[in-house]
């Protein structure tokens, strides 16, 4: 007789969750990219100030404390969406940001529940926006409700009626809300671009599997120091 050998049992990849527990990975540290390693983009928009938006997507408490502290990607990914921020102010670009609600209802979780479990559950220590980053006067907040910023918001309209048809995505998860978010805009007519060294995931393969997935399918990707240029390009111009 010849004997059947069962193929080895695989095991999950480091940045899976355990089994039977739907939850959040704990976050390796992993080196953010850089303008070299950017793929090229399909699409030859090019971000006008004066036409874009910036969203800082689910920068909570929550979703940060998976991240190593005090190393990357945490520390330089807080840094440059704070760049984003200040520049977008500068040139009058409005500033989005997605916040989820704790204790959900598990109706309005929907589907969420069963990849993610319940989710935030502590008002104080989950759902605030993390304060370096925090809303200022003018900064429009919408509630998150699935991974697109765009599923049951009226970010659309809220850009619409500003004359904005092109987003700037900076955030966590790249390869989750953000990607989603990117290609939703692109299904919206809504340009989108995709700032790499300003979005964070669970690994350095996720993130680059995110940013490779807009480049060849639905947005732009930039680092912050091209959208800063750009700003400081569209501030100079408007000079007197």
């Amino acid at each position: 007789m010849t004997a059947v050998l069962s193929p080895a049992p695989q095991q999950p990849p480091a940045d899976a969750p355990p089994a039977g527990t739907p939850a959040l990975p704990r976050i390796a540290a992993y080196t953010l990219p850089e303008a070299a390693e950017l793929p090229p983009a399909r699409a030859s928009w090019r971000l006008a100030p004066r036409r874009a938006a910036l969203l800082v997507h689910d920068m909570q408490r929550y979703f940060l404390r998976p991240f190593a502290a005090d190393a990357a990607p945490l520390t330089p990914l807080v840094a440059n969406i704070a760049r984003l921020i200040a520049a977008a102010r500068v040139v009058g670009m409005p500033v989005f940001y997605t916040a989820q609600e704790v204790r959900q209802n598990r109706r309005d979780r929907g589907l969420q529940a069963d990849l993610w479990g319940a989710g935030m559950s502590d008002p104080a220590e989950h759902r605030p926006i993390l304060d370096a980053l925090a809303p200022a006067g003018g900064d429009l907040v919408l509630v998150k409700h699935r991974y697109s910023a765009f599923q049951r918001s009226n970010l659309e309209t809220l850009m619409r009626v500003r004359g904005r048809d092109q987003l700037v995505i900076c955030g966590v998860y790249a390869h989750i809300g953000c990607l989603l978010t990117a290609a939703d805009a692109f299904m919206r007519d809504i340009e989108p671009f995709f700032v790499a060294d300003a979005v964070g995931d669970f690994s350095r393969v996720k993130h680059d599997m995110a940013v490779s997935y807009v480049a060849n399918v639905c947005g732009v990707p930039l680092t912050t120091g091209q959208v800063e240029e750009t700003c400081g390009a569209a501030t100079d111009r408007h000079r007197p």
